[in-house]
């Protein structure tokens, strides 16, 4: 049986992220999930690195073979050198952009990125085990304070946090075992989602030092730069850029951040005012930070949401967080789908070129049946995931069916 086309298909297209051939998870569980669109990126290419025509068509290849389609370039990642706006980032810009030009050729025209220095995501566990016994993630800002003070010893580290989460910090260390400490730093090393890989503590303190000089306002500045020089690429490629938000949306480590909250999106989106310019909306990163009304959020940027990340955390006035099943966190779901359905018909409606508005369940827990997997990801488990994605497809049928109404 053919599968049909997801471009032709009504609601949001359904999506899952895959990390290429060494995911343990295969595109023929992917088929079994109700996803008909594949997130991917080509992992094995250095970041900075030209993204070729002929590779982009070997994956996508392999996609299609499954009855399955690429959707999103998720991530095509920007070097370092361009972030800071040193070295050889000239040359970085102008293979970031033939790999645009490429991805478009080759009919990907969704690119997720995003502008965070140094680390994609941050935790501080990865095995917090549920109500229900499955295991999540959490993020705790005494962990990550006890991790950058007396483990990492950032210089002038002291200065970002006020005495109280100090002292709270020190305790926290001090009650840890050295195997506890040395799985803290694993976890905060582990920034590089689908590869697997961590950062060595050494290459770590490097890659961090180089940002100790660059306030907020200054790498505002280079991103703003970027896009100026990137979106007009994507636009004439037909191409849609949608950059993913801070994740968690919080100071961290010393390194700026800049792409956090409504004030941040709104002025990144007047850089450049094209629908080219657009973003990945993530429930969960915008939700972790303490002041952001994701629903809100996603009413007032509706007309700039090129693609869904949807997950759900709970979290407290600090900003610490865990994440949480799709449907059970402190992201109010149903009012982010019914402003994301609003919005998509309305494109549908208009005949808009960028009416796909692609959806993937961003993150799950694992479950005992993921242990039969070899080195899942975190948050990227079968099972878990696919819980995520059936619900958030009866949570769209719901909305879609009471604006009937």
């Amino acid at each position: 049986m053919a599968f049909h086309n997801p471009k032709n298909h009504q609601g949001l297209e359904n999506t899952w992220r895959w990390f290429g051939p060494d995911d343990p998870i295969g595109l023929d569980y992917v088929k079994q999930t109700g996803a008909t669109g594949i997130v991917t990126a080509l992992h094995h290419i250095p970041i900075g690195e030209l993204w070729s025509a002929d590779e982009i068509m070997k994956r996508k290849n392999a996609i299609e073979e499954e009855g399955l389609h690429w959707s999103v370039a998720e991530s095509l990642p920007i070097h370092e050198h361009i972030k800071l706006r040193r070295g050889d980032y000239h040359r970085y810009i102008e293979q970031y952009k033939q790999s645009i030009r490429n991805l478009g050729s080759c009919g990907i025209d969704i690119i997720c990125y995003n502008f965070m220095p140094v680390l994609d995501w941050s935790r501080t566990d990865l095995s917090v085990q549920s109500a229900d016994g499955s295991i999540t993630t959490r993020f705790e800002g005494r962990a990550l304070a006890a991790f950058d003070l007396f483990l990492l010893e950032r210089p002038g580290a002291e200065q970002d946090y006020d005495q109280g989460l100090v002292n709270n910090a020190r305790q926290y260390i001090q009650r840890l075992s050295e195997q506890q400490k040395d799985t803290l730093k694993q976890t905060v090393l582990l920034g590089l989602p689908g590869s697997g890989d961590a950062y060595t503590f050494e290459e770590f303190r490097h890659a961090i030092s180089d940002y100790e000089s660059v306030a907020d306002s200054e790498f505002r500045e280079h991103l703003y730069a970027f896009l100026k020089e990137v979106i007009p690429v994507a636009e004439e490629s037909g191409v849609f850029m949608a950059i993913h938000p801070d994740d968690p949306p919080r100071p961290l480590l010393g390194l700026p951040r800049v792409v956090s909250n409504e004030s941040d999106l709104t002025r990144l989106l007047q850089v450049y005012d094209s629908p080219s310019n657009g973003l990945t909306f993530c429930s969960g990163s915008l939700g972790a930070g303490v002041n952001n009304d994701v629903v809100s959020l996603a009413q007032r940027f509706a007309n700039r949401i090129t693609f869904v990340h949807l997950r759900n955390v709970v979290k407290n006035l600090r900003g610490d967080f865990v994440e949480s099943n799709h449907l059970e966190g402190d992201v109010d779901m149903y009012g982010v789908m019914k402003a994301i359905v609003t919005e998509h018909t309305r494109r549908v409606e208009k005949g808009r070129k960028d009416n796909r508005m692609p959806m993937r369940p961003d993150h799950g827990h694992l479950t005992l049946p993921d242990k039969r997997f070899d080195k899942v990801y975190p948050g990227y488990s079968l099972f878990g995931r696919s819980r995520g994605l059936a619900e958030l497809r009866g949570l769209e049928l719901g909305v879609r069916k009471s604006l009937e109404r």
